[in-house]
């Protein structure tokens, strides 16, 4: 759109030379569009060519040479497909530090890569600088007339090509370095906010999913509990509120629960813990399509994995209500992933997960052996699009027969295979609530009963098995998630 000139790109030494470069770039990018922006709200100055060519994201370009031959890995992740020059476009490199210098040291250390950062050609959409959502107000203008002075969010600059492996790699420019480019992450960063009432910068790298608000009621004292002992720096709630240990009084948990969470969609909670190694909870709700929705936003954060802890319906005579299902496979009826991840390909079980999940039912439980196998039952989970499947039973008696289900709900399928899409490792404990095929429905005196006995208990499992997996470091990185063609970037 203009002939001025993009600046050169920089070699640089180190990994950290490399994030110093990219804040620089990106603050002065983000302060040309708020200066312009300010301008035009004052007296409708029109940015000049020059002043547009500035409002550009920074960008990250590695070359790996060939016959630089790397050390062998068995990492998951910061590694090289093939010889040549890979490239993205970055944002908030100040907030995403920690993982761009996790993924690039290795790649200089073991590879011998060159690194340069530069200015890209792709432009920084307007509302995505914006630091609150009222900037605009004393302007009066309109988004249409902003649009056509400045750079705003376009559909088709934004996509998951990468992560779905349709990406054009016969070009002759730079190969993917990451799974998502800056555009796509800030779409994604703003939806977060939208849904869940809480800034995305309060995610942590543990992320816990649900479908049931009763389950943020016992996170929440959990959450109250770990700043009272020091474990844990604050609890955020959607809607802004936050407690730490000056505010975690007996007025707390009162507080957070009158905080605004009915506004959003799905309500996000956050257990802060130093360099991000609290726990998220996500209220997803119901269904198949919350579930896609969520995990593709959650998915640029790059977290350490996520995993769903809900209710599902056992679907065999010995199961018990309370009862636990450890997913091993997914029977996937749920459709709203068939176009770019068809239900014939397989989601593998993520090993440490699973071993992880197991363990820590058993901590909680204090059960082992024959004690924790009659509670605990390891199997395929079925995930359907209808909640209201029983009234087509004979049409799916036939497919629960064959797939050997044992439960069944509608997310977790979706959940684990956006885990498998987008490279999260995912695993899934869900607890009996029902029993659709025995007669043994949620009546209302049975259902408050169980979830009052049984919720904590699940919850706890959940945040135990974070804890475990903890302490697998790097190897949680499952190279089961990787393509032949995978970017180096995890």
């Amino acid at each position: 759109m203009t002939d001025i000139k993009i600046p050169v790109f920089d070699q640089v030494a180190s990994a950290e030379e490399a994030l110093d470069k990219l804040q620089e770039r990106y603050d002065a990018a983000t302060a040309a569009i708020r200066k312009a922006l300010d301008a035009y709200l004052d007296d409708r100055t029109i940015p000049t060519p020059e002043q547009r060519a500035r409002f550009r994201y920074p960008e990250l370009r590695v070359t790996y040479a060939p016959g630089k031959l790397s050390a062998s890995s068995r990492r998951g992740y910061a590694k090289f497909a093939a010889p040549g020059v890979y490239a993205t476009t970055i944002t908030h490199p100040g907030e995403f530090r920690a993982y761009l210098l996790d993924q690039l040291t290795p790649l200089m250390r073991d590879y011998h890569a060159l690194v340069e950062v530069g200015v890209s050609e792709q432009e920084i959409p307007y509302p995505y600088v914006l630091q609150g959502g009222d900037e605009l107000a004393r302007g009066g203008v309109t988004a249409a007339e902003l649009a056509r002075h400045f750079p705003v969010p376009l559909l088709s600059a934004i996509g998951d090509e990468i992560a779905d492996g349709t990406f054009d790699m016969t070009g002759t420019g730079p190969m993917p370095l990451s799974l998502f480019d800056a555009v796509r992450t800030d779409y994604s960063l703003k939806r977060l906010m939208h849904y869940t009432g809480t800034d995305w910068r309060g995610f942590q790298h543990w992320i816990l999913l649900t479908n049931y608000h009763r389950y943020v009621d016992q996170f929440v004292r959990h959450g109250i509990d770990q700043i009272r002992s020091g474990e844990a720096e604050r609890l955020i709630a959607p809607g802004g509120l936050s407690i730490d240990a000056r505010s975690a009084d007996e007025s707390a948990v009162a507080r957070l629960a009158a905080a605004p969470w009915h506004r959003f969609q799905m309500p996000a909670y956050h257990l802060v813990k130093k360099d991000g190694q609290g726990i998220t909870l996500v209220n997803i709700g119901v269904g198949p399509s919350n579930a896609k929705n969520i995990t593709d936003h959650l998915a640029v954060l790059r977290p350490n994995a996520w995993l769903m802890i809900g209710h599902c319906g056992g679907l065999r005579q010995a199961q018990m209500i309370g009862d636990y299902v450890l997913a091993h496979a997914y029977f996937r009826q749920d459709r709203i992933l068939n176009d770019i991840l068809p239900p014939d390909v397989p989601i593998p079980a993520l090993a440490e997960v699973q071993i992880a999940l197991q363990q820590a039912a058993a901590l909680v439980t204090g059960e082992s052996g024959e004690a924790l196998k009659n509670r605990l039952r390891t199997g395929t989970v079925v995930t359907f699009d209808d909640r209201n499947w029983e009234l087509q039973w004979t049409a799916a008696r036939k497919r629960i027969n064959q797939s050997r289900a044992i439960a069944v709900d509608m997310e977790s399928g979706t959940i684990a295979a956006q885990g498998y899409r987008l490279r999260v490792p995912y695993g899934t404990l869900l607890c009996v609530s029902d029993k659709p095929l025995h007669g043994e429905i949620k009546l209302p005196g049975a259902a408050n009963a169980f979830y009052e006995r049984a919720v904590n208990e699940h919850l706890k499992i959940g945040i135990a098995t974070i804890d475990l997996l903890k302490q697998t470091g790097p190897s949680i990185h499952s190279r089961k998630l990787r393509a032949f063609d995978e970017p180096p970037f995890r």
